[in-house]
C-alpha cells in the first residue's frame, strides 16, 4: 500500500504538494481558532508547521530541501521554488491600489533606503565580531542581512568565498522566518494596520517573503502594499550595496 501511495504522490508531485499545503492550512486555522482563540492568526500557525515538516523532512533524509528530498513530496521543491516565488510577488504587486502608494510618498521611498542601510550595517558589525576582517566577506554577509537574496549576488559579483555565500543566505533566511512569524505578534503594537504603513514596514524590513508571509498572517488586505515596496527594497539592495557600500566598506576596514 506504501509503495502505490509513493508511486501515486511522485507521479502527481505539484498536486501533492498544493494537498499537503492545503491540509497544513486547515490544520494551522483549526488550532488558531479552538486553542488561541483567533489571538494568533492561523498562517502564523502554518509558516510554523511547515518549518517543522521541513525540519523532520530533512531528519529524515539527511538532504537541503526538507520535505522536498522525499521522493513522495519532491513537487513542493517546485511549488516552494522561484518561479511560483516570483509570480506569487508579481500576482500580489497587482492588487495594490496606486492612490495608496502615492499617499506613502516620501515616507515610502525614505524607508527603502534606511531599511537597507540598518540591516547592512547589522550584518556587517555581526559579521566583524565573528572574526571577518576583509572588505570583501564584510559586505557579502551584510547583503545577506538586507535579504538572502542580495547576499549572494552580492557575494559572487565581489569574488566571495562560498562559505562566506552561504552564511550570507543564512542570515537572510533567518530574517525572512523572523519576519514571518513575528509581524502578527508586533502589528497592532506598531501601528501596523492600513496600507501606508504597510508600505512603509515593507520599505524598512524588506524581506518579500517573510513580509508578504508575515502580513498575510497579520492582515490579508496590506500583503500588496507591503510586497511593493519590500520588492524594491531587493533591487535597491542589488543596485548600490556590491557598488557603494562595498567601496565606504573597504574604505573603512
Amino acid at each position: 500500500m506504501l509503495e502505490i501511495l509513493n508511486e501515486l504522490f511522485s507521479s502527481y508531485g505539484l498536486i501533492t504538494s498544493f494537498a499537503v499545503v492545503g491540509v497544513t492550512m486547515f490544520i494551522a486555522y483549526f488550532l488558531s481558532d479552538k486553542l488561541t482563540k483567533g489571538r494568533i492568526h492561523g498562517s502564523a500557525i502554518a509558516i510554523i508547521l511547515g518549518l517543522l515538516l521541513a525540519y523532520v523532512g530533512g531528519m529524515q533524509t539527511g538532504g537541503e530541501k526538507g520535505l522536498a528530498d522525499m521522493s513522495m513530496f519532491a513537487g513542493i521543491g517546485l511549488m516552494g521554488g522561484g518561479m511560483f516565488r516570483d509570480f506569487a510577488i508579481i500576482a500580489t504587486a497587482f492588487g495594490a491600489n496606486f492612490d495608496e502608494i502615492k499617499k506613502a510618498g516620501f515616507n515610502g521611498v525614505f524607508s527603502l533606503f534606511i531599511g537597507v542601510l540598518i540591516s547592512f550595517i547589522a550584518g556587517v558589525i555581526i559579521a566583524y565580531a565573528f572574526g571577518y576582517k576583509d572588505a570583501v566577506s564584510l559586505t557579502t554577509i551584510g547583503a545577506g542581512a538586507v535579504t538572502y537574496i542580495v547576499g549572494p549576488v552580492t557575494g559572487a559579483s565581489l569574488g566571495a568565498s562560498s562559505e562566506v555565500i552561504t552564511i550570507s543566505i543564512a542570515a537572510g533566511l533567518v530574517k525572512s522566518i523572523v519576519t514571518m512569524i513575528g509581524t502578527p505578534f508586533i502589528a497592532k503594537h506598531i501601528g501596523l494596520n492600513n496600507p501606508r504603513s504597510a508600505m512603509v514596514y515593507g520599505g524598512l524590513i524588506g524581506t518579500t517573503s517573510g513580509v508578504a508571509g508575515g502580513l498575510a498572517a497579520t492582515d490579508p488586505k496590506l500583503v500588496p502594499y507591503g510586497a511593493v515596496t519590500a520588492t524594491f527594497y531587493t533591487g535597491l539592495g542589488l543596485l548600490i550595496v556590491p557598488s557603494v557600500l562595498f567601496l565606504i566598506t573597504k574604505a573603512i576596514v
